[in-house]
């Protein structure tokens, strides 16, 4: 049987001698690199028994553990803000700033509802017209569909322009001629030129109020009123046009709603999902004692599974009179139930500084220091 290698009893860090020289340049991980491959072969068992590692492997590991703790730490951070990184650009580097809300994927979904409204959003809203006929009550949009390309199925009237005057337009101002120029307020609105200037009783706002009621009311029981019933884009007018005349109108084509990607420059450079948030692997110079401890203990658990999978090629090693059987499934067994204890603890830790959880706690705080100062004797004053 070939000779197996062992830990030397010491090593010294240079650069290139982690498989991806992510943290090489960082002093304080050249210098830690010796002392963690020192602490993992002494927790091992050197020196009383055999290492079956080099220097390359400890700093291996050690090199994966740094860069799974930042991937916890980081993509904790990414999901914990993503709403507020979605749509922002990709070539900033978020790693070590402090990241504040934003409303922009709220108003980006607030945005379909917009269009619907046909206040905003991302659906442009079209004009078109169609000529009407005298004499005939219904027409169908087929006609209109086929002139701009379109399907009748991809179209849907949103608005119609085929409605009576307001009935503001059709009452006459009661303070006219009365000296305080009401008649001119109306000319803000644009009402004024519809007053003629004669004289009325001064009468409270609610007569007026009921007067423009009474208008509508007349006009939608006394005589036709000009309205429309649209029903499948087939619009039926009422009352029956007596000229030819058009009829103008706003709608959407149903295929704009449906687009499923932000046009524009937004929609490309920008974060879309996870694996877009600009984060990098961290700056072990800037990790605290608390998670260099973890990082450590995971070196350990990542040694101890190169370890077992070494000893597992050997099988056993002869000694005179006998066999000795290395430990395998004792190391890979520990090592994976190690690695699996140590990444809850640190998604743990990470989820006892979330935004809920830090507030729960403040409202428990206020609450208990309430009950606390509830229990302190009021001083009575006495004048």
């Amino acid at each position: 049987m070939a000779n197996i290698p062992i830990w030397p009893g010491s090593s010294s860090f240079f650069p290139g001698e982690t498989p991806f020289g992510f943290y090489d340049d960082d002093i304080e991980f050249a210098i830690d690199s010796e002392k963690v491959a020192d602490f993992c072969a002494k927790r091992l068992g050197y020196p009383l028994t055999d290492i079956e590692l080099q220097s390359a492997n400890f700093f291996t590991a050690f090199e994966e553990s740094v860069t799974t703790y930042g991937n916890e730490v980081f993509a904790y951070q990414a999901s914990q803000n993503f709403l507020s990184l979605e749509g922002s650009p990709t070539g900033s580097n978020l790693n070590y700033k402090l990241q504040k809300p934003n409303l922009g994927t709220q108003i980006r979904i607030a945005e379909a509802y917009g269009s619907e409204a046909g206040v905003g959003g991302t659906v442009e809203y079209r004009t078109g017209s169609i000529q009407m006929t005298a004499g005939q009550q219904i027409y169908d949009l087929q006609n209109f569909a086929n002139s701009i390309s379109a399907s009748k199925n991809n179209i849907e009237v949103k608005e119609i322009f085929y409605q009576s005057d307001p009935a503001i337009v059709r009452y006459f101002d009661p303070y006219a001629g009365t000296g305080t120029d009401i008649q001119g307020l109306l000319d803000v609105f644009g009402f004024g030129n519809y007053s003629p200037g004669i004289n009325f009783l001064m009468m409270p706002i609610n007569y007026d109020l009921a007067k423009v009621q009474a208008i509508d009311f007349n006009d939608t029981i006394r005589k036709s009123n000009y309205s429309f019933e649209l029903v499948n884009n087939k619009i039926r007018i009422f009352p029956i046009p007596n000229r030819n005349q058009k009829l103008h109108f706003k709608y959407i084509l149903k295929s704009d709603r449906n687009i499923p990607t932000v046009s524009g420059s937004l929609g490309s450079g920008v974060v879309t999902d996870i694996s877009t948030v600009p984060y990098t692997n961290p700056t072990y110079s800037n990790i605290n004692s608390i998670g260099r401890q973890w990082v450590f203990e995971y070196t350990l658990a990542l040694s101890k599974e190169m370890l077992g999978y070494v000893r597992g090629k050997y099988g056993t090693v002869p000694i005179p009179g006998a066999e000795l059987t290395l430990n395998q499934s004792d190391l890979i067994s520990a090592a994976t139930s190690e690695k699996t204890a140590l990444i809850e603890r640190l998604r743990n830790y990470l989820e006892e500084t979330s935004r809920t959880k830090l507030l729960e706690k403040k409202a428990q705080e206020s609450e208990y220091l309430q009950k606390d100062l509830s229990s302190v004797p009021y001083t009575i004053y006495v004048g």
